[in-house]
Parts: C-alpha cells; structure tokens; sequence
C-alpha cells in the first residue's frame, strides 16, 4: 500500500512530465473544492442532504439515472407488440421523452428538472420511472390494449338539448308534478 506522501509525489512527477500545463488541484487530499467547480450550496444540488422524505436518501446521480430508466421504458415499448394507436403507449412515450429532455438539457440542474418535470423530487421521478415498468410489465402481459373499446364522443353537443328534463339540483327519483 502506497502512503499519502508517495502519491502526492508521484501525482506531481506526472504533472511536471505533462507536456500541457495542467493544475494539480489538492481535490484528492483535501476537503476544499477545486477551482473549476462551483461552491457546495447547503440544500442545493451537490450540497442537498436530505429529500424531506423518510426512507428515501439523496442521489446525487439520479438525473443520469431518470434518462436511463425512461428510455429503458421506451425501449420496451418499441420492441413489444402494443400497436402505435393505444393510448397507454402514446401517454407513456409522451412523458417519458419529456422527462427524458428535461434532464438532459439540465443535467448539472436537478431543480430545474423537478421544476419542469412537475411530479416531486428527481428521486421520486426515478422511482416513478421504476414502477412505471412495472404497470408497463402487467399492461404487456395481460394485453390490456385489447380490451379498450372504442367510444363515440360527441364534439359538438347541442346547447339546447340539456340533459333531457332533469334540472340540476332535482331528485332523479322523486315524483314529476
């Protein structure tokens, strides 16, 4: 086992060897943070200690983890037989290549992510993507698709014809005078 002392030799033999000017930061030896990176914020991104909710810890890496997990779910859905047209298909691809886009574009801002996301903590939003798999496993399984009918919607109702001849308000099943 090599000790503190040989390292930091070795670390900066290899610096002084480099052929670029590089900047051996103390990142390694010490507490403080280097000079490219930004100042820890209590409560904040790197600095955030706790989501506020019991039993689930901070993850610092779960933006990365919620752009894994949401394709894995497109993934999925592109390689079953579920047709285009099933409205659990489109709803599920349509959330996921949001959150997906969401976390990409803000991959060093979890709160900018939680913000557009609108549905908790990038931790929740990776155990959502978790149990979303697995109603997507049942939903497959079961090919639930199958079982939704058609239903004839009325775009342009008639604003005379009010619900028959019940008021609001009336008791359906009291005596007409």
């Amino acid at each position: 086992m090599m000790s503190a002392a040989t390292i930091v030799r070795t670390t900066r033999a290899i610096a002084r060897s480099s052929t670029r000017q590089t900047c051996i930061s103390a990142r390694f030896f010490s507490a403080q943070p280097s000079m490219e990176e930004k100042p820890l914020v209590p409560g904040i991104g790197r600095g955030k200690t706790s989501t506020g909710l019991v039993g689930l810890p901070v993850d610092h890496d779960a933006v990365p983890k919620m752009i894994i997990k949401y394709q894995a779910l497109l993934d999925k859905l592109a390689a079953s037989d579920m047709p285009p047209t099933a409205t659990y298909r489109k709803n599920v691809e349509k959330i996921c290549r949001y959150r997906i886009a969401a976390a990409q574009e803000n991959l060093d801002d979890p709160e900018k992510v939680e913000e557009l996301c609108n549905c908790g903590q990038v931790e929740e939003l990776v155990i959502q993507a978790d149990n979303e798999m697995k109603v997507m496993d049942m939903y497959l399984r079961n090919r639930w698709w199958e079982l939704v009918k058609p239903v004839e919607v009325e775009y342009n109702p008639d604003p005379n014809d009010d619900h028959g001849d019940i008021e609001w308000g009336d008791d359906p099943t009291a005596e007409k005078k």
